[in-house]
């Protein structure tokens, strides 16, 4: 069988999951069986199919396992939604749309990705911008203590630091493509340290500044940690050399304490992370309150879930929220308290097969823009994950990043459909025959 016939036959299971995700709901709300759950797999099918054949015509060596995974991972995130709010979900199918729009004009465009290096700083100016709009007075706002989104009045809202990680990724590669030779034949040893040149090692020292800062001046924990987990993992890849990701993990974690220590926002993120059963910071406004419900929740769910659309989101004949904000940053724990330790690991190994095809595209690439290309990006795409499922499961501070295709986020779905077009177009090119 044929790549491209692999891919076709690899969206089947994610139409089969729209309509057997949304019989689900229905039978759960009226103990009804609806046929319009067929018609929503119907219409999920017709759109992957548009987007096969449009990767079949247009790039017909590209891998062919991606894009059926991320149909799954989308139809499953828009079947929780759609368990959670109606209303959500429609806006949620409407960003699946988009995104595939975005990502047929990323792959048209971008049709040779290697052009970018040649507006590499001019990328990682609009990216730098784009971070600092959510502090803009009139645009900028805050959600739970963290300065996420960006608001224009009357007509959308968007979270620029999920189009900025792409920006700073080609930017990266393109920067260590030019210079990683001079920083090994450059380095020197310092008390048995490997240390690479100063003036060579900047951009590291900017994005450990930027990271620092976006602690400091966006108070958000997680996009910190996966700017500067996607650079550690691409100067990795570039020099070969662990003695510089250690440096950097060092500086990092100096950094970060010393954040956490002297920035209140910061220090309120670790103290409900290190005591979520505190009773003062259950309590208290931004404190543990959803950390720990998230823990009851996972625990309630155990090894097979209570079932879908089993989950105690509110108290019982009240509105009062016992999940706050489940349809994105909670997504994972509503996840696992319904559908068991066994559902949630499903989602996770359906992401550690993506990541693990985008790195087989960084082993393939021809070079060394393209290897450190398909590293960033599925570097950030995998931290992003860990951010998010991390802080829900108590291994990392809660963060507020979004669980890639499946929370309910508009610019999510669709930087990381643009995040897709890219590691598919180093796939095709890496693939074609010699």
């Amino acid at each position: 069988m044929s790549a491209r016939n692999r891919e076709l036959v690899g969206l089947i299971p994610a139409s089969l999951l729209v309509t057997a995700g949304f019989a689900g709901v229905f039978i759960q709300r009226s103990n009804a069986l609806s046929n319009v759950s067929l018609v929503y797999g119907a219409i999920f099918l017709g759109l992957c199919v548009a987007g096969h054949v449009f990767i079949r015509m247009t790039l017909p060596h590209a891998d062919p396992y991606m894009f059926p995974l991320v149909a799954v991972l989308a139809s499953f995130g828009i079947v929780v939604v759609y368990r959670l709010d109606s209303t959500l979900a429609r806006q949620q199918a409407q960003w699946f749309v988009l995104g595939l729009i975005l990502f047929a004009a990323t792959i048209v465009i971008f049709r040779d990705y290697r052009k970018l290096e040649r507006y590499r700083y001019t990328i990682v100016f609009v990216s730098l911008v784009l971070l600092i709009l959510p502090r803009l007075p009139g645009i900028g706002y805050a959600a739970n203590g963290a300065y996420l989104g960006v608001h224009i009045p009357g007509l959308f809202v968007f979270q620029p630091a999920e189009f900025a990680k792409i920006g700073l990724v080609i930017f990266l590669a393109s920067y260590l493509r030019d210079t990683r030779q001079v920083m090994v034949v450059g380095a020197r040893r310092i008390l048995g340290v490997t240390i690479p040149p100063v003036k060579h090692f900047g951009p590291v020292i900017v994005i450990w500044g930027l990271a620092m800062l976006i602690m400091i001046l966006l108070h958000d924990i997680g996009s910190s940690l996966m700017f500067y987990g996607g650079l550690l993992a691409m100067l990795y890849v570039a020099t070969s050399r662990f003695s510089f990701v250690a440096v950097g993990l060092v500086a990092f974690a100096v950094g970060a304490w010393y954040l956490g220590t002297h920035i209140p926002h910061v220090h309120d993120r670790v103290d409900a992370w290190l005591h979520p059963l505190s009773v003062t910071l259950y309590n208290k406004t931004g404190g543990s309150f959803q950390l720990a419900n998230s823990m009851f929740a996972q625990a309630a769910g155990g090894l097979f879930g209570q079932g879908f659309g089993q989950a105690a989101l509110t108290v019982p004949g009240t509105s009062f929220q016992l999940l706050p904000a489940p349809q994105t940053d909670m997504i994972y724990a509503v996840i696992t308290d319904e559908l068991g330790l066994f559902g949630a690991c499903a989602v996770l190994l359906t992401y550690l097969l993506f990541v693990a095809r985008g790195l087989k595209t960084a082993q393939m690439a021809r070079d060394s823009f393209s290897t450190l290309l398909a590293t960033g990006l599925s570097a950030v795409f995998a931290l992003q994950v860990f951010v998010i499922v991390g802080g829900v499961t108590r291994v990392i501070p809660l963060t507020g990043v979004t669980l890639p295709f499946i929370s309910y986020g508009g610019s999510s779905i669709v930087a990381n459909f643009v995040l897709l077009a890219l590691l598919l177009l180093v796939s095709d090119r890496a693939r074609r025959p010699r």
